[in-house]
């Protein structure tokens, strides 16, 4: 059931490098202007899981100078270290201005698309003793589903706020929230959270 207590919100990559026109991920050829309707939905979301004192999370991808640490997925999309996306140190890691973390609010570095691979998350949920999630951002099928996936495998319910969560290709959001809600979370819109926790 959706309810504030034992809840956290992980909110998902919503950076410079993936919403921002002149970024790398644009240059690479993702749609950015699709990326961004995550946004306001996302604003909302934050919004309200504050005024509930639900612990927010967030993460950024983020790879080295030299992307020693980008794996398979930089072999498969040369364009990322070409064009230096989401590299240590640029602006394009920061989270976007318009949902700046908060003092106290933890921020997770990853690079790899789950926010569960080789961070800290697992732990900090236990410490913040979090029995459920909520997760939005972006993008839907790669970092938001691959997130979802683990934080399921390690049993928490999960709910994905489709409308605060997007994706660069249209036909990849729709699949990613059918198999999401077919194995692994619930699907909820921003509206039905915003009950739950108001």
């Amino acid at each position: 059931m959706m309810k504030a207590e034992g809840s956290a919100l992980i909110v998902v990559d919503m950076q410079n490098g993936f919403l921002e026109d002149d970024s790398a991920m644009a240059r690479i050829g993702f749609d950015v202007g699709l990326l961004r309707a995550a946004i306001e939905p996302c604003e909302r979301v934050v919004a309200a899981a504050r005024k509930a004192a639900v612990p927010i999370i967030w993460t950024r991808y983020v790879y080295k100078p030299d992307y020693s640490d980008g794996g398979v997925m930089v072999d498969l999309i040369p364009g990322l270290k070409t064009e230096r996306a989401v590299c240590q140190g640029d602006r394009e890691v920061e989270i976007i201005d318009r949902l700046a973390p908060l003092p106290g609010e933890l921020v997770v570095d990853k690079n790899r698309p789950s926010a569960f691979f080789g961070t800290n998350l697992l732990d900090a949920l236990k410490e913040r003793g979090v029995r459920q999630l909520f997760v939005c951002g972006v993008t839907t099928n790669c970092c938001v589903e691959s997130t979802v996936r683990d934080a399921a495998h390690h049993d928490y319910p999960v709910y994905v706020i489709a409308d605060a969560c997007a994706e660069a290709d249209e036909s990849r959001q729709a699949h990613a929230l059918q198999v999401m809600g077919l194995l692994f979370a619930r699907v909820v819109t921003v509206d039905e959270v915003e009950a739950a926790l108001g």
